[in-house]
């Protein structure tokens, strides 16, 4: 196991971008401090082949001109806040509205936009990187000052450990995921994907796609996926929830005990299967509805279903929701979130 570090160009500022490469045998990432951002997952499928199982850019610009979150760390909440307004102990904030008139994946420059600062991780069964970022307070409008760690460790049982940790000096909310699109078949569309989801509740949503505030049971629903399904055969369901999205974009609540890192998911296909755990207690699965047509990595043409994403998150807009889980970090606690993927053959 190996780890190197590659200049890779510079932002329009001048700031230079650096790319991090984790090599073991059959496995092998790259990582921007760029967003704190997987720019590529390459694995040995079963005929001996390296595949590229996430969607990324060939160069710098390609993550700069075409922001929708490939691969980065978003924050400083993950998913959606309604109206971009929260209160913490009676004290309201408001956040950029960068989605109509609320709040996505941290605002107009969050985290996905800024640069971290990374540092290699070297062992003999391990190769890694960890991501620094401090985000001051009143960024984004958010309340205090936010120091953000992001480990990814690749091990030589083609797994990788994403390890998210924070801290803060005053009040506030927080929820950090990984918003990487898998296709783990590289032939561009995920429709025959097989996905499962080890939940029997999800959030509904209403038009905005932000939680009704209903916690409801995906029993007789296209939402019970809790056996593997073939994406292209739910997808197109006459269901109100999935016209709403446009398909699958939605919170399901994972089976206790929350904190203990305990399975999450799966997604299968011909030539790879992709396990996920998580100590969070949703994952937001994504099924690409909305990427815009762009061409990607290697030339390949990316458009909606080209890929996947399973966020694993606290719920989307918590903090306007009392029966979620609270997203509040105060100071003296410690965020710490952990999510496995754990890959093999299809």
């Amino acid at each position: 196991m190996d780890v190197t570090r590659h200049p890779f160009g510079h932002l329009p500022d001048g700031r230079a971008v650096e790319r991090f490469d984790l090599t073991g045998d059959d496995i092998a990432m790259s990582v921007l401090d760029l967003g704190a951002t997987i720019a590529s997952i390459r694995l040995r499928d079963a005929a001996g082949e390296m595949l590229d199982i996430v969607l990324g850019f060939d160069d710098l610009m390609g993550w700069i001109d075409h922001p929708q979150f490939f691969g980065a760390i978003v924050g400083r909440y993950a998913n959606r806040l309604r109206d971009g307004r929260f209160t913490v102990d009676g004290q309201p904030h408001a956040v950029t509205r960068n989605e109509g008139p609320n709040h996505l994946h941290g605002g107009v420059v969050g985290f996905d936009k800024v640069l971290w600062t990374g540092e290699p991780l070297r062992s003999p069964d391990e190769a890694g990187v960890v991501l620094r970022y401090t985000s001051a307070a009143g960024e984004e409008g958010y309340p205090g000052t936010l120091d953000v760690q992001v480990s990814y460790v690749l091990d030589a049982q083609r797994s990788i450990l994403i390890d998210i940790e924070a801290t803060t000096d005053a009040p506030t909310v927080v929820n950090l995921a990984n918003h990487a699109y898998f296709d783990l078949s590289g032939t561009g569309s995920i429709l025959d994907h097989e996905v499962a989801i080890h939940a029997d509740r999800f959030l509904p949503i209403d038009d905005a796609k932000l939680p009704t505030g209903s916690i409801l049971p995906v029993d007789g629903t296209p939402m019970d996926l809790r056996v593997p399904t073939r994406i292209a055969d739910v997808i197109h369901n006459d269901d109100p929830q999935l016209r709403l999205a446009g398909g699958f974009d939605h919170c399901w609540v994972i089976q206790d005990p929350e904190g203990t890192l305990r399975p999450c998911a799966t997604v299968s296909t011909h030539a790879m299967a992709m396990s996920v755990l998580t100590t969070q207690p949703g994952v937001q699965f994504y099924s690409g509805n909305a990427i815009r047509r762009r061409r990607g990595r290697g030339g390949a043409t990316y458009a909606p279903h080209s890929g996947l994403c399973l966020e694993t998150q606290h719920f989307p807009d918590s903090p306007n929701q009392p029966a979620f889980p609270s997203t509040v970090l105060r100071p003296g606690e410690r965020f710490h979130e952990r999510t496995l993927l754990r890959f093999d053959h299809g």
